[in-house]
């Protein structure tokens, strides 16, 4: 036991400090000594704006904010665009080194009889009063703004506020909070001003020119300028009044300053973000209790399994009397009708070989970010894998499903290798094209381009459809998965079952375990999802991913047994539905998580909500299946156990 814990934690502490940056480091050095390995322009990019009010990010040019004139776009990859990040290049640029002080950067005018003008400044109103968020990257690093939350600790958020909102009645949001000048009711205030400081590891007293980049701050301001040819960063806010009936100027204007920083690595400079994040000791404590749950289910299902089998072989063993042999009882009485095909077999097979596809992918997946390849500065790498992996893992999708379908007698081959290759990917991706087409009509950042979507369909079509084809033409050349019993060609009668051994009490209460194992977990995950949080621990999300796949199996052949016992041998379907009804309570949580913890607000953001996490909740549906075959394999096991000590008499 000690030494599991042990392994535990050194794997989890392993997982959560190590990661790769996943790009090589820039120097910088001053104007006068740039040189091929050493430039000293830094540039600044914006991304997408969103909030935690609202599904629907919004690109930076939205919202009439300065624009470069020379805009650049870096190369997505398709995680990116997926998750809807829209990186762009912005007129703020700095010199290494170079300080400087309230820098104009652009003015924006607006005439209240300029229809144009008019809604362009109610859009801005709108992003103050749902607390939509800048971020910004310097070097591919998040420009932070670090403030202090409860307990005297320091939080730095990758984002910063647009500006805030004093309704009619006085009461303000976080960002209204840290000034005390924010107090006219019915008025929003521009964050129009930001104090940026960059800190460097001079390379000095290293083998590398220049120096590198490893923290950028800033500090969100509202002033009210007045004199373009004489701006000053101090005085009153930016008030923009919520009824526009007078010409409006907003002068947008920087500070910059540097200092050098020898103590933080080149390499490590993420963790002074993610170090912010409060949350480790929660962690282990989902950690303590999902190992918990486990042992305890571990010790069950040993103690039915040693008691009853050794039992059984003890008394064969003993047994001096043909007739005493055939005595049985429980489970034994109904090994003539456990392996007889189920109802619905086709769909079952099909469910089975997708849940295999997703439960290879998530694996991968989960791998590969645990040793630091996916970390959050290789942006979009986590979908990207993720997505690729599916489309390749088509083959052992195919043959499971053709495998299982000819085990259980089916002859329809060509509808059982169509429904593995189309069923769940289509009805994920019509979900996602109605969730794509309301954010296209609202005019979000997130909606997919045309183009993007044809390439997702030549990869489903074009890759992923093929591969299933092949491997259900390896699946159906195999033979049947062969059983130690032969099947009876009349069904056994089944008793009348009490309440727990029927089928739906049993199925639910299935569920409960590993939703435990996984719910603190959930809460993290869906924070980074819903309320733009990083989320970097992918060391706890693997172990619970295993602890979630042993309480899955476990819990499974627990009331299996128990099923069995009452001599009900139709286990097959709720096998399946046994472990997948976790997913019922994911979606319950997700509810919850709803109208208990987002503020999200709109038709259009609730539907966006909803008709994601119904995606969540398929896919983790068939990936909790995995628990079956795994079942499968120790009632093969078992009854052939027993059959092998009945054969001795």
């Amino acid at each position: 036991m000690r030494l599991l814990a042990a392994g535990v934690l050194l794997l989890a502490h392993l997982c959560t400090a190590f990661y790769l940056p996943g790009l090589a480091p820039v120097s910088f050095c001053d104007d006068d000594k740039e040189s091929e390995g050493c430039k000293s322009l830094i540039e600044l990019f914006v991304n997408r704006l969103d909030s935690v009010e609202s599904v629907l990010p919004y690109e930076y040019d939205a919202f009439d904010f300065c624009q470069d004139k020379e805009e650049k776009r870096p190369s997505e990859n398709l995680g990116q665009v997926l998750f809807g990040e829209r990186i762009a290049s912005s007129p703020y640029k700095f010199t290494f080194k170079k300080q400087e002080t309230c820098k104009k950067v652009c003015t924006r005018s607006y005439d209240p009889e300029n229809s144009a003008d008019r809604s362009k400044l109610a859009f801005l109103k709108k992003g103050m009063q749902l607390n939509y968020q800048h971020h910004w990257i310097i070097d591919n690093m998040p420009v932070t703004w670090c403030y202090d939350v409860e307990d005297g600790q320091k939080y730095c958020n990758p984002g910063f506020p647009i500006g805030c909102f004093v309704t009619p009645d006085g009461r303000v949001k976080d960002a209204c909070v840290i000034n005390s000048e924010f107090n006219k009711k019915n008025t929003f205030y521009l964050f129009n001003h930001v104090d940026i400081t960059i800190m460097y590891h001079s390379g000095k007293d290293e083998n590398w020119p220049g120096a590198r980049l490893v923290m950028a701050r800033l500090r969100p301001q509202s002033y009210k300028h007045t004199d373009e040819n004489n701006l000053s960063c101090e005085g009153p806010p930016m008030e923009i009044p919520g009824e526009f009936n007078s010409k409006l100027n907003l002068i947008y204007t920087y500070s910059v300053t540097f200092e050098e920083k020898n103590n933080i690595k080149w390499a490590s400079r993420w963790d002074y973000i993610l170090e912010s994040m409060p949350h480790t000791n929660i962690q282990w404590f989902s950690i303590m209790n999902s190992l918990v749950i486990v042992l305890f289910l571990s010790g069950m299902v040993a103690m039915i399994i040693l008691r009853t089998l050794h039992k059984d072989i003890a008394r064969y063993n003993q047994i001096d009397s043909s007739e005493d042999a055939q005595e049985e009882f429980g489970w034994k009485l109904v090994h003539g009708d456990v392996f007889r095909p189920p109802r619905k077999g086709m769909l079952l097979s099909v469910f089975l070989g997708q849940g295999t596809q997703i439960f290879i992918m998530t694996f991968i997946t989960l791998f590969l970010a645990c040793l630091g390849f996916l970390s959050p500065a290789n942006r979009g790498a986590l979908m990207t894998c993720a997505v690729v992996l599916w489309v390749l893992l088509g083959t052992p999708a195919g043959y499971v499903s053709a495998r299982m379908y000819k085990t259980f007698r089916g002859e329809k081959w060509k509808t059982n290798v169509l429904l593995t290759a189309l069923l769940c990917p289509g009805i994920v991706f019509a979900d996602f094209f109605i969730m794509n087409l309301i954010l296209w009509v609202k005019g979000s950042s997130a909606a997919i381009p045309f183009g993007t979507l044809v390439a997702i369909l030549a990869m489903w079509f074009g890759i992923s459809v093929p591969l299933t084809f092949i491997g259900a033409y390896f699946g159906f050349k195999e033979k049947p998965i062969e059983h130690p019993v032969r099947t009876n060609q009349i069904p056994r009668q089944i008793p009348e079952q009490s309440f727990f051994t029927k089928p739906l009490p049993g199925i639910i209460m299935g569920g409960i375990l590993p939703f435990g194992c996984i719910f603190i977990q959930l809460f993290f995950i869906l924070n980074s999802i819903w309320s733009h949080q990083m989320y970097y621990m992918f060391g706890f999300l693997f172990l619970v991913f295993i602890i979630l796949l042993i309480t899955c199996s476990e819990a499974t052949v627990l009331l299996c047994y128990f099923h069995l016992c009452a001599e009900d041998y139709h286990w097959w379907w709720r096998s399946f539905l046994t472990s997948s009804f976790t997913a019922v309570y994911l979606f319950i949580y997700a509810v919850h998580y709803f109208f208990s913890k987002l503020q999200i607000t709109g038709t259009a953001s609730t539907i966006l909500y909803f008709g994601y996490t119904m995606i969540m909740v398929l896919i983790f549906f068939l990936f909790t299946e995995q628990a079956f075959l795994q079942k499968e394999t120790i009632i093969i096991i078992c009854l052939r156990l027993r059959f092998t000590a009945a054969s001795k008499i």
